[in-house]
């Protein structure tokens, strides 16, 4: 990891995974960084439903293939997707993917509401 007052490097190889609501997380940049957004590297094996109240996520797919509920909604997903999922949209991916979540504003993980 490099960190200096105008930029922050972190390698993903370099950091732990932890288990959470999608599977397994990588924070990237984390809301004590203080940046405007978080970014999460995410291994996913079918997540649980939630939401979040006051972030926006985005999810570019990196590798792997399933879908993704969206309120009533499924949309399919596979390597270079892009999907927005806006505050209070209840969603989760099924299937095994590698993801890059870009959550703004930060403080998203503070901020899941699991529904199962």
């Amino acid at each position: 990891m490099s960190v200096s007052s105008s930029y922050l490097r972190r390698d993903p190889a370099e950091i732990a995974p932890w288990a959470e609501t999608c599977g397994q997380i990588r924070c990237l940049v984390e809301e004590s960084d203080g940046a405007a957004a978080e970014i999460h590297h995410v291994e996913i094996d079918d997540a649980k439903l939630h939401y979040h109240e006051r972030t926006d996520e985005f999810y570019y797919i990196i590798d792997g293939q399933g879908t993704m509920i969206l309120d009533n909604d499924t949309i399919e997903l596979h390597k270079g997707v892009v999907v927005y999922v806006p505050r209070g949209v209840k969603h989760k991916a099924i299937g095994k993917l590698t993801v890059l979540t870009i959550c703004i504003p930060r403080g998203v993980l503070s901020d899941v509401h699991e529904l199962e």
